[in-house]
């Protein structure tokens, strides 16, 4: 096991973590759905747990959370407000939930295969944020 490649998967999943609960946050006002919105709270508060043993993991490793890069932050924002704006809609709001899980999907799924020497615990942890967001992915479709 390699602190370093340790510390930067939990840096990347906490990252993902946070991206992915600013994204709810940004879709949440807009939705109409109760079933959709139910589903949305309990992915954030799933994100929110899953957020808490990262920033504990880092703690115990002495490493600080970083926040997700203002790139992806403002390329996110800019691709869902025009969305919304252009159809305010459940079925855009499951769009756009579905891309963002894909993209965290793929990138931890990436992160997890790059930072093979990480210790169990990260592994595990990241695996669970990839459970997750394929669970989110798969609830978006009867909204779609």
């Amino acid at each position: 096991m390699k602190r370093n490649e340790t510390t930067e998967l939990l840096k990347e999943c906490n990252s993902g973590i946070r991206m992915g609960i600013d994204s709810i946050e940004e879709v949440l006002p807009s939705v109409k759905s109760d079933r959709l919105r139910t589903v949305l709270e309990e992915c954030r508060t799933t994100h929110q747990r899953l957020g808490s043993e990262t920033h504990r993991l880092l703690s115990e490793y002495g490493a600080e959370a970083e926040d997700p890069s203002m790139i992806a932050k403002g390329m996110s924002w800019l691709k869902t407000n025009i969305k919304m704006l252009a159809e305010p809609s459940d079925s855009t709001v499951a769009d756009l939930i579905t891309d963002g899980c894909n993209m965290g999907v793929k990138s931890l799924n990436g992160f997890v295969n790059k930072y093979g020497n990480a210790s169990p615990d990260a592994v595990k942890l990241a695996k669970q944020v990839i459970r997750s967001e394929e669970k989110l992915c798969a609830d978006m479709r009867e909204f779609l």
